[in-house]
């Protein structure tokens, strides 16, 4: 079960920031091949979905975004970062939080069986998530 899609976040902001991460490059989240059993799903704009995806188990699911240009962002002070799970051919009303952040980066863990589509409804810039089965 892998699945790469395209991009994602980030290092420690300078003193004084607001303690939200500044990213000037592609982060290794993004940028690391897929190891066995893992998802990774990357785009350069929202909204995007892709799937659907069998989860069978436990994940920690991280996501990551990043500005292409190298010039440094602070996160903080822009659009949050919006995804969610769907079955596909369900209503909306039936779908799985991850992420809904204005930060460089996240994670949360989460138990999951069947197919569901992911769903990146709000981002400003390249992004990444990841979703690792737990061991």
């Amino acid at each position: 079960m892998l699945a790469a899609v395209l991009g994602g976040c980030g290092s420690g902001g300078p003193a004084g920031s607001t303690g939200t991460p500044r990213t000037r490059t592609v982060p290794a989240l993004a940028a690391r091949t897929p190891r066995a059993g893992e998802i990774l799903v990357r785009g350069d704009t929202s909204p995007l979905t892709r799937g659907p995806f069998a989860f069978d188990g436990a994940y920690d699911v991280r996501f990551a975004q990043y500005e292409p240009s190298g010039d440094t962002v602070d996160f903080a002070h822009q659009t949050a970062f919006v995804a969610a799970l769907e079955r596909p051919n369900a209503a909306r009303t039936t779908a799985v939080r991850l992420f809904r952040a204005a930060a460089a980066g996240g994670r949360t863990r989460l138990t999951l069986h069947g197919r569901y589509l992911v769903d990146v409804s709000f981002g400003d810039f390249p992004f990444a998530v990841r979703f690792t089965p737990r061991r």
